[in-house]
């Protein structure tokens, strides 16, 4: 904060009436953070709020190892979040300073990445799978061979995010194998036909709603959110949840171990765990968020949307995506490092 002045810090700790001033540094996927939001609580507290975009979590963990990045929160995915505390870059969270904390729905508080939400809070949640518009195509959507084995019509009109855990779980499950897989044999057909697919490939970019919205795309390998605002805004663009499996992942806030603006970063924390906020979230960018009694102040048109809610022949076919370990990282790390040349 610009200054500090203690004894009105006292008094208001003691009184528990929440006031700030100074200024927020957010480190967050980018298309991804309310601007109403954002305005509220800047308005609210009097905190200046900058937000850094990055576009996939292995740059996000490396500027922020590198150290001097000067951020306050972070929003890495779920399998980051060990990776960060390992490497000693976020703090344990203070529960008592987040009264808020008790609206975070039952299934997502014991979460297999963070027992008991020692070191992070609920952004996000959604799926991975295929935006195409079926204008271009009319074929079955709901396969990863849309950019696994593309069909003729849509290659070279292909976009795939450039996300190594989503773009491997999908192709690993799509191989037959298991997310974090060590079989040789389902390796060497994933990097095969990711070599061989490449090529039909227009782009791997994560820039993909107003992409897929002006016709620029034909289809893309995508989030669910990002899935629905590309239909809503051009009805021909459908949601595809692969028959051979597809992943689920949750976005999470940090607390960097080098945070200058603690406070603030603590009321930040705990305003989007108020239900009306984190429902502004999800209205911006269209995806569940993990907040009890959220569901009240959702948009009408996210509680049926298809992108959200799988049929049933879908429905049991998402995994949760961590990071791997072991031999199969080795082998996406080397799958991955090939795809990028």
């Amino acid at each position: 904060m610009k200054k500090t002045i203690a004894a009105i810090a006292l008094l208001l700790g003691s009184t528990g009436i929440a006031s700030a001033e100074g200024e927020l540094f957010l480190y967050n996927w980018g298309n991804y953070t309310s601007p109403d939001l954002i305005k509220k609580f800047e308005e609210k507290y009097d905190v200046k709020v900058t937000i850094t975009d990055f576009d996939s979590n292995d740059t996000a963990l490396a500027k922020i190892e590198a150290g001097g990045a000067g951020f306050d929160l972070a929003v890495p995915s779920a399998g980051f979040v060990g990776i960060y505390a390992e490497k000693g870059l976020i703090q344990k969270l203070d529960h008592a300073r987040l009264p808020n904390i008790k609206n975070i729905a039952p299934e997502w508080v014991d979460v297999a990445w963070d027992k008991g939400r020692e070191y992070s809070i609920p952004w996000q949640w959604g799926s991975t799978g295929v935006s195409v518009n079926t204008k271009d195509y009319s074929g079955d959507i709901n396969t990863s061979s849309i950019f696994m084995d593309p069909p003729a019509e849509l290659q070279g009109k292909i976009n795939v995010i450039p996300e190594m855990g989503d773009v491997m779980a999908l192709a690993t499950m799509w191989a037959g194998g298991d997310v974090c897989s060590e079989d040789p044999e389902v390796m060497k057909k994933v990097r095969d036909a990711l070599m061989a697919a490449k090529p039909k490939w227009m782009s791997m970019d994560y820039s993909t709603v107003e992409k897929m919205t002006n016709h620029d795309y034909a289809a893309t390998v995508d989030w669910n959110g990002s899935g629905l605002r590309s239909r809503l805004a051009n009805p021909d663009v459908k949601w595809g949840f692969p028959k051979e499996g597809y992943g689920l992942w949750m976005d999470n806030v940090v607390l960097l171990s080098d945070a200058k603006n603690v406070d603030n970063a603590y009321l930040f924390m705990d305003f989007i765990m108020d239900p009306e906020n984190a429902a502004m979230l999800s209205a911006f960018a269209r995806y569940a968020n993990g907040i009890s009694g959220s569901e009240a102040f959702m948009p009408a048109d996210m509680k049926d949307a298809p992108e959200l809610v799988p049929p049933a022949e879908f429905a049991n076919l998402g995994q949760f995506v961590t990071v791997c370990t072991g031999k199969a990282l080795e082998y996406q790390n080397a799958i991955w490092t090939e795809l990028q040349k």
